[in-house]
């Protein structure tokens, strides 16, 4: 087994591919039998979850575990999210439940929230970063419960790529980076929400600490009756850490990201075009004309937020030199999102 650090070689094997229907109700835990016993047997297998596609393995296999990280060139100190399909079975992998857990359960599960919370003994260290806590969640998307329920195990998963580069959101993103280096990868379709989930650390009965930005909102939050403390800072390199996503340079296309803004007339004002550049925008790319790559998102936070990966990956593909990134607008709800990007190299 190569080392969990480092960018050793990982052993390639034939990855396969299974697609499945998500609408298939009943029938998707018969669908995902061969997955989810591949799974409980230490195998790699990557699914979609409402947010992106995660990498799984068994959370209770340490060698399992090991593997994930080898195959995505992944540091140790970057723990993982363990993923349950209810707050019940969420006790395989954690010591103590507060009352304010069941709260948040009843209010955001199943969903895009992943709560941090004291580990049991059976969880190895490999999957928390030797830490006292593990973070837990129950996704929504219909083929990741039904996948959870037939491996029988909890599954710990980061995202499904290569360690700080794009997150993907959908299976052939997936083997663009991983083919040849995990077992197999589950098709489900393109994800909904298209960011990872939001991670708070639950600490007894005091504030959520908020720990990474994500697909539930600290305003959601806080409607919900949750006093939820100001996120911390990026943490040092190397360092330990309660969430993954918290390092400086994370979801990176590879090429450089420089803000534009759009004038009185509504049109996008470029700087000395570089030769080759490509425009991410919102509601319409007026002004921006020679681009060779150029993607169009909606105007709205969730529909930005689903197809901003999707447009990164194109990014990542194409031979621009540089992309121009619209402005966000400056309010709550576009938080998350801003804080991808600025990982991803924007305003460096």
């Amino acid at each position: 087994m190569t080392s969990v650090d480092g960018d050793n070689q990982h052993p390639l094997r034939e990855t396969a591919r299974l697609a499945v229907d998500a609408a298939g109700g009943a029938g998707l835990r018969d669908a995902l039998h061969e997955p989810g016993a591949w799974l409980r047997a230490g195998k790699l297998v990557a699914f979609p979850t409402e947010t992106v596609y995660g990498l799984g393995a068994n959370a209770l296999d340490e060698e399992a575990v090991r593997a994930v990280f080898a195959a995505k060139r992944r540091p140790s100190f970057n723990p993982l999210i363990v993923h349950v399909d209810s707050l019940a079975r969420a006790g395989d992998v954690v010591r103590a439940i507060p009352e304010t857990a069941y709260r948040l359960a009843a209010a955001f599960w199943p969903g895009p929230l992943t709560m941090v919370l004291p580990r049991s003994a059976a969880v190895p260290d490999v999957v928390t970063g030797g830490l006292d806590t593990v973070g837990v969640r129950a996704p929504s998307h219909p083929v990741a419960r039904a996948l959870i329920s037939a491996a029988g195990v909890p599954i710990a998963a980061p995202s499904a790529n290569l360690f700080t580069q794009v997150s993907p959101t959908t299976a052939q993103h997936v083997l663009d980076h991983l083919d040849g280096r995990i077992d197999a990868v589950v098709d489900g379709g393109a994800t909904d929400v298209g960011i990872e989930s939001t991670v708070v650390a639950v600490e007894g009965d005091g504030p959520l600490v908020l720990l990474r930005d994500g697909g539930i909102s600290r305003e959601e939050l806080q409607q919900h009756g949750f006093e939820v403390a100001a996120p911390a800072g990026d943490e040092d390199a190397g360092a330990a850490r309660r969430s993954p996503g918290r390092i400086a340079r994370h979801y990176a296309p590879g090429l450089p990201l420089i803000e534009v803004a759009r004038g009185r007339d509504g049109a996008l004002k470029l700087p000395a075009a570089a030769q080759s550049f490509a425009l991410l925008a919102r509601g319409d790319a007026r002004g921006a004309e020679g681009a060779s790559t150029t993607e169009v998102l909606p105007t709205d936070v969730a529909g930005f937020t689903s197809g901003l990966y999707a447009a990164m990956h194109r990014f990542a593909a194409s031979d621009c030199e540089v992309v121009y990134v619209e402005a966000l607008p400056e309010r709550p709800e576009w938080r998350a999102v801003a804080d991808r990007l600025r990982r991803a190299g924007l305003g460096r």
